[in-house]
């Protein structure tokens, strides 16, 4: 099942702005999201992370970077809504 994986403008914009070999590993990863975009199915180090009362999941990339995002099933949609550095991730959400 493909999915269409939708990210806010402002990660848009973070990635224009980060260098190439970064960017591309991240957009990589991100396409994953496309056909597997739930923990234990496909690559991807990817878990079930319940913030704020919502169901959200995150992606890791790489030792460097988090993604969060949500998987709206009836629209075959993946929204991406964040993008931050692991280290900030850790310390943001407290695990």
């Amino acid at each position: 099942m493909t999915y269409k994986v939708h990210i806010t403008d402002d990660i848009q914009e973070m990635l224009r702005y980060l260098d190439g070999n970064s960017s591309s590993i991240i957009i990589s990863n991100l396409k994953k999201l496309k056909e597997d975009s739930y923990p234990d199915r496909g690559s991807g180090d990817k878990e079930k992370l319940p913030v704020k009362g919502k169901l959200r999941y995150q992606m890791h990339i790489g030792r460097t970077w988090t993604v969060f995002y949500s998987v709206l099933e009836e629209e075959k949609q993946v929204r991406v809504s964040e993008l931050i550095p692991i280290d900030e991730a850790h310390k943001k959400y407290g695990y």
